[in-house]
């Protein structure tokens, strides 16, 4: 595996990254540690979205050379479970939202796989891949129709994103389907038929593991890094071409956290 670039941005800049990047000699991922939409906190020094990443993070490093996909979301959902409280479980199978949860794709060097577990994306070769949560479009386009039918100006959104604040409700209430009808990484069983699994063959490839920090992700950092740009300055509110459920908000690099590596196997 030979890296070629990478790059890890935070959304905002005093804060540190939910995103995350890893690379061994046998695997290579990219982690994005989902942000808390409630009080619920497992650390009082970091977020829960950084907490639950960089646990992946140390699963990953430590992970046997040739684990299966299979052993694989076994292993990393007890190390995110042990974390929790056991006189917390009863709750948090009833509160979905309130667990430490992330998404995460995994490049197996003995494998020769790619595994997309909750809302990543890839190329391979040129070809783009995703595996996104089923409600989140549905949210971004309601979020849209909050802005544009709204009295107030769009600067407003960019400072105070209100129109955010009104979907909280309903994604609070599509999280109760995390590990139901989608994967995710949160400490809970993971169902393996929602998790994206892309086999390579044995000619040489060109693969981009990334977050979905990027909304337009294209075969180098470069040019994801110009269409982010693009975005910025033509549609900032995020509710055009590219919909999301959030914003450029005012003095931050960007609406999401953002991170990026292409390498060649």
């Amino acid at each position: 595996m030979i890296i070629l670039e990478q790059n890890l941005v935070p959304k905002n800049p005093k804060k540190k990254s939910e995103d995350g990047i890893v690379v061994t000699d046998d695997f290579i991922a990219v982690i994005d540690g989902s942000t808390s939409k409630t009080d619920k906190r497992y650390s009082y020094f970091k977020s829960n979205g950084r907490y639950a990443m960089q646990l992946i993070g140390k699963y990953i490093r430590k992970a046997p050379k040739g684990i299966s996909c299979h052993d694989f979301c076994i292993g990393v959902s007890r190390q995110i479970n042990k974390h929790y409280k056991e006189a917390d479980i009863p709750r948090l199978i009833e509160h979905p939202e309130e667990r430490l949860t992330a998404s995460a794709v995994v490049y197996s060097r003995l494998n020769r796989e790619i595994w997309m577990i909750g809302d990543c994306q890839c190329m391979v070769g040129g070809t783009f891949y995703d595996n996104p949560k089923p409600y989140e479009q549905e949210l971004a386009e309601h979020r849209a129709q909050i802005i544009n039918e709204g009295a107030e100006p769009r600067e407003h959104y960019l400072v105070n994103d209100t129109a955010r604040q009104q979907i909280i409700p309903q994604m609070l209430e599509a999280m109760k389907q995390q590990n139901i009808t989608y994967s995710v990484i949160d400490g809970f069983r993971i169902p393996e038929q929602y998790v994206r699994i892309i086999t390579l063959d044995f000619q040489p490839w060109e693969i981009v593991l990334a977050s979905d920090g990027y909304p337009f992700l294209c075969h180098t950092l470069q040019e994801s890094e110009e269409k982010l740009a693009w975005q910025r300055e033509n549609d900032p509110l995020n509710i055009g071409e590219f919909k999301a459920t959030k914003a450029f908000t005012a003095g931050n690099n960007s609406f999401d956290d953002r991170s990026y590596i292409r390498f060649k196997v």
